[in-house]
């Protein structure tokens, strides 16, 4: 519980140039306004939007708005505070499912674009998983990258999970093979496969992905399968464009947001979700194990809007 605690305060110092950002342009139209008219909900909607919650997000939160104040015949803008973070929790909802693969034998594809801290991320998970007494083995199939084996290996070491490696250069999908063949043969809990940070308009590399998870869906077909993108939240809408490709190329589950702290582009988290449909699992706001976490919305939103 005090990991919990302790985490909330970064989330809530990670979070406070979203907040600058975001809340307090809404502070000042649900105090600026004497009534509920269009004009205040085109003043929220312009700071939602600039707050890069995006354009589907912003209307599916603002049309959640207008109803809750009608319902509940609401008069004062200032009464609208409350209603809006509900109606932000309610889009950004993570069901408990979204962590089944925790329980079953799984392989977990990590993908993601050069720089955005997944070879880190992965480390961290393994942590987690290891703190859970399971099993974890980690491919390490971004052969592209020179230092990509030496991270992943320092960081598999610190987790206690065993290291499937290839040789730089060496075939990515080969490495995918021989660490399938490996967790069969280890009785391992969870796969973790590093790719290569993948520029996602090289179509050749967007193939191999999709090879990669052929040997998987042939040679390990009872394992339970998720794949999560990794984008740095810094980036703000270029993450939200990121996801899309590798939406298109595999099959994506989920979403893990690093670099949250430091950011003012914290309200992606919203869009992401509500533009893609997927849900973002984990958010990351600093460089130790305990600084990846899994994402609850109401956390989130409690720290976004801290006062």
């Amino acid at each position: 519980m005090s990991e919990e605690k302790g985490f909330f305060k970064r989330l809530v110092s990670g979070l406070a140039k979203t907040r600058d950002h975001i809340v307090s342009g809404m502070d000042n139209i649900f105090h600026g306004f004497s009534k509920i008219d269009e004009e205040f909900y085109d003043e929220l909607e312009e700071i939602l939007i600039m707050g890069d919650l995006g354009v589907q997000a912003t209307c599916d939160i603002l049309d959640d708005l207008r109803d809750k104040v009608k319902e509940q015949h609401v008069r004062e803008p200032s009464d609208c505070r409350q209603l809006l973070i509900d109606s932000i929790k309610e889009q950004m909802n993570v069901e408990k499912a979204a962590y089944e693969f925790e329980e079953k034998t799984s392989v977990v594809m990590v993908v993601g674009v050069n720089g955005v801290g997944k070879t880190t991320t992965i480390g961290k998970l393994a942590g987690k998983l290891r703190e859970q007494n399971k099993k974890v083995l980690i491919a390490a199939a971004d052969t592209f990258r020179a230092a990509a084996g030496e991270q992943l290996k320092e960081w598999a070491n610190r987790a206690h999970a065993e290291l499937i490696g290839g040789q730089e250069g060496s075939d990515p999908a080969s490495v995918v093979y021989d660490a399938v063949a490996a967790a069969k043969a280890r009785h391992a809990d969870v796969l973790l496969c590093d790719t290569a940070g993948r520029l996602h308009n090289k179509k050749n590399l967007m193939e191999e992905l999709k090879k990669m998870n052929r040997i998987i869906d042939r040679n390990y077909p009872e394992a339970f399968r998720e794949t999560l993108v990794v984008l740095d939240a810094t980036t703000g809408q270029n993450a939200l464009q990121q996801a899309r490709e590798f939406q298109n190329a595999a099959d994506i589950t989920g979403v893990i947001l690093t670099k949250m702290d430091g950011t003012a582009k914290g309200g992606i988290a919203v869009a992401i979700q509500a533009e893609l449909g997927i849900p973002v699992k984990y958010i990351g706001v600093g460089e130790t194990l305990d600084d990846l976490q899994k994402f609850d919305a109401d956390t989130f939103v409690d720290a976004l809007f801290a006062v």
